[in-house]
């Protein structure tokens, strides 16, 4: 799977833009609208405010792009800890987007499940599908944790086996809280999905999955393995420091 290893996060970013702003023209030439998921997490961050500054933004056809979310903290969506929140300040309120394009998942309603139903029935809607059908998204971003986790798909959690469903809400016992993910059907289904990795912490989970140590545990992320997509991985220097020198040469 191609890997590219940058000097430091403002890099990887800068390459993240570039790589919106390509799939963004595909996408209006194959169909007229780009279906793209966004991740949370500090990594993202600088890549939604680069594409709210020139070269890029003007770049976009953004009436065309529609946004959703890989997960979901279970806060208000102007609390600091949620993920619409903070593409909100670094990139929604800088476009003049009309509400329908925002697809933001309801993690605020006081039952997880119904959040998660009515992600559910918000992706049948726009993508026309039908029960059993997963949507197939143009774009996804994802991160990875130092536990292997990506999304809100956490190690030993009920969502891992989810087969049928396109959102779920998950109890993380780690957090002490709930969280409403996509799953992995949905993110096996995707045209490219992108993980966006940096920071030294995650240095030797990183090793394991992309080049496999003795006696590996499994992770969360090498679960996603799309049928009829693409997997890129983005990576700093700090994250890809313990990869081997075959991996830096590329």
């Amino acid at each position: 799977m191609p890997i590219r290893i940058f000097d430091g996060p403002d890099k990887l970013a800068q390459a993240a833009a570039e790589l919106f702003v390509g799939r963004a023209a595909l996408a209006m030439k194959a169909g007229g609208r780009l279906d793209v998921v966004l991740s949370g997490g500090s990594t993202p961050r600088r890549l939604f405010e680069l594409l709210a500054e020139e070269p890029y933004c003007s770049r976009v056809d953004w009436e065309a792009v529609h946004f959703f979310w890989g997960d979901e903290r279970t806060v208000p969506p102007d609390h600091p800890d949620s993920n619409f929140g903070a593409v909100n300040e670094a990139l929604f309120s800088k476009l003049d987007l009309a509400e329908e394009q925002i697809h933001r998942i309801r993690a605020e309603l006081a039952d997880p499940d119904r959040a998660a139903a009515a992600y559910e029935a918000e992706l049948r809607r726009h993508f026309g599908l039908s029960e059993g059908e997963v949507p197939r998204f143009d774009l996804v971003f994802l991160g990875m944790g130092a536990d292997g986790h990506t999304a809100s798909l956490f190690p030993g959690t009920a969502a891992l086996e989810e087969s049928e469903r396109s959102a779920v809400a998950v109890w993380v016992e780690k957090l002490g809280t709930h969280r409403v993910t996509l799953t992995c059907p949905v993110f096996d289904n995707a045209a490219c999905i992108v993980f966006l990795v940096t920071g030294q912490e995650k240095a030797e989970t990183l090793r394991d999955v992309l080049e496999g140590a003795a006696e590996m545990p499994g992770y969360p992320v090498q679960l996603i393995r799309p049928r009829n997509g693409e997997v890129l991985w983005y990576i700093d220097k700090t994250a890809g420091r313990l990869l081997s020198r075959r991996r830096w040469d590329q």
